[in-house]
């Protein structure tokens, strides 16, 4: 059911940021990605220094913490014509996530009710240092 989920996710590479979902249920998700080094945007930002922008940081959270979640309290009904929108974000960000650094995302639901979710959610390092954390809200269109 995880890989289902995952599935159904309205991405793909290279704007998929799910590797793995550890568990799920109706009252929230933990799931993985990998920033490999090879990503475009590290590129960029910064050119000697490279990190992973807040707002990529801030769609891995929604991607796992919200869609996935999202999926899995429609009981998977959402196909190609909807999907999950995000509304809000209100995201404190504490360290860097450098390239190839494993991230851990876990959501906990604040509530789900008229199509809307929101959604406590934090980001982890390998090292289990909070590297993010906040609450970020969606739709479903």
């Amino acid at each position: 059911m995880k890989q289902e989920i995952i599935e159904k996710l309205p991405y793909s590479k290279p704007f998929l940021f799910v590797d793995e979902l550890i568990s799920i249920n109706e009252n929230g998700v933990i799931g993985t990605f990998t920033f490999k080094d090879d990503l475009e945007f590290y590129k960029g930002h910064f050119k000697e220094k490279p990190i992973t922008p807040g707002v990529i940081l801030t769609e891995v959270m929604a991607q796992i913490g919200l869609v996935c979640l999202g999926i899995y309290l429609l009981n998977n009904q959402l196909s190609q014509n909807n999907s999950i929108a995000l509304t809000s974000t209100n995201i404190d960000f504490l360290k860097p996530v450098l390239p190839n650094e494993k991230v851990v995302v876990i959501s906990e639901k604040i509530y789900f009710r008229f199509g809307k979710l929101k959604c406590k959610v934090i980001m982890k390092n390998e090292n289990e240092e909070v590297v993010c954390r906040g609450e970020i809200a969606g739709i479903c269109v």
